[in-house]
C-alpha cells in the first residue's frame, strides 16, 4: 500500500477464523476500508469496539445481527454500527462484506 493507492497484488489476506479472513485495503488514523471474505456458514462472531463501522454487502447474503436484532441482507445492501455496540454476522454461502472503521482499527494492522 502506498500513501494513496492499494493495488491487488499488495493485499495481504490474513484469517481471522475458519472460514473468514480480512485484509485491509487502505487507511489513515482516521478512517480504514478494510474486505472481509467467508465462505459458507463461516461467523463473523459477535463483539464490539470503539469504533463506528459502515458495512457494504459486496457479494452473498448475511445475517446480521445489531444489538440483539438480526437482518437477513443481501448484496447491495448495508449496514452501520455505532460504537460499542455488539454486533456479528453469518455468511449464508460464499461472501464478502467491505467495511469502513472511523478512526482506524489499529489492532488490525
Amino acid at each position: 500500500m502506498t500513501d494513496h493507492y492499494t493495488l491487488p497484488q499488495d493485499i495481504i489476506w490474513t484469517e481471522v477464523a475458519p472460514g473468514n479472513r480480512r485484509a485491509v485495503l487502505s487507511h489513515r488514523p482516521e478512517l480504514m476500508l478494510v474486505a472481509f471474505s467467508f465462505e459458507p456458514g463461516a461467523i463473523g462472531a459477535p463483539h464490539s469496539h470503539p469504533h463506528t463501522q459502515v458495512s457494504y454487502v459486496a457479494e452473498g447474503s448475511f445475517d446480521v445481527t445489531i444489538d440483539g436484532i438480526t437482518t437477513r441482507l443481501g448484496a447491495g445492501s448495508s449496514f452501520i454500527v455505532a460504537p460499542n455496540l455488539v454486533h456479528g454476522v453469518v455468511a449464508h454461502g460464499k461472501g464478502l462484506l467491505i467495511d469502513t472503521f472511523t478512526p482506524r482499527r489499529d489492532d488490525f494492522l
